[in-house]
């Protein structure tokens, strides 16, 4: 999974970073979803632009043209799924408690036709949920650093298809605890080629990374086949 793209090639989250991802035979994308003053869905990791201004109060005509819209960067994953986390964390200043954002991003996706492309994921549970209750036919995932006790019957109950635990605090045991109650594990973010065999090793079902080329390269020795 090409995190924001292949953001060691190119400038993250951009149409060039997606492409490349392609280009390097990577099976996914991560982006991430925010809003603007005029209620675009736009695709940038922070919540200011570098020059300090608020995504959420300007307007889209007005974002640097390296910013995408939603679709400008869906279109530019064409090949690829895609794991799309919206951004709507309460300690940043665009912060959504209406959920809102989901529902506006849910309806693009379904909009789009293409419902097995798309896994939604976020770092606050109740916007998984809400994505899940507005579309349950499309995959969704809950973020998190530390996975807390309950994670696996949490998600399980609640209809989620995977976790995805921050690679510095991911171990076997929570690899097999999530298969054995049926939820993938998607991991971020890996690019050092030891880490990732060893993930491997364990059954990882994903692993999110800037050098996609390199964890392709890792795959491929690791089942046998050319690099």
């Amino acid at each position: 999974m090409a995190h924001r793209g292949a953001s060691r090639a190119e400038a993250e989250n951009t149409v060039a970073a997606f492409r490349r991802a392609g280009e390097m035979g990577a099976d996914a994308v991560e982006l991430d979803v925010r809003r603007t003053a005029d209620g675009v869905l736009v695709v940038h990791h922070n919540p200011h632009l570098a020059d300090g201004r608020l995504i959420a109060t300007t307007a889209n005509r007005d974002l640097p043209a390296s910013v995408p819209t939603l679709g400008e960067a869906l279109d530019a994953c064409e090949g690829m799924w895609v794991n799309v986390e919206i951004k709507n964390d309460p300690e940043e200043a665009d912060f959504d408690p209406t959920e809102s954002i989901a529902d506006e991003t849910v309806a693009h996706l379904v909009a789009r036709g293409e419902d097995d492309r798309w896994l939604i994921s976020c770092f606050r549970i109740e916007t998984v949920d809400r994505c899940r209750a507005l579309a349950p036919q499309i995959r969704t995932a809950w973020l998190c650093s530390v996975v807390p006790d309950g994670a696996v019957d949490l998600l399980r109950s609640r209809g989620h298809v995977a976790l995805h635990p921050w690679v510095a605090m991911l171990t076997r045991e929570i690899v097999a605890a999530c298969h054995a109650g049926g939820l993938q594990v998607n991991t971020w973010t890996c690019d050092d080629p030891e880490r990732m065999e060893q993930l491997i090793e364990w059954g990882i079902d994903g692993i999110c990374t800037n050098v996609p080329d390199v964890a392709l390269s890792v795959l491929a020795a690791a089942s046998g086949g050319p690099a």
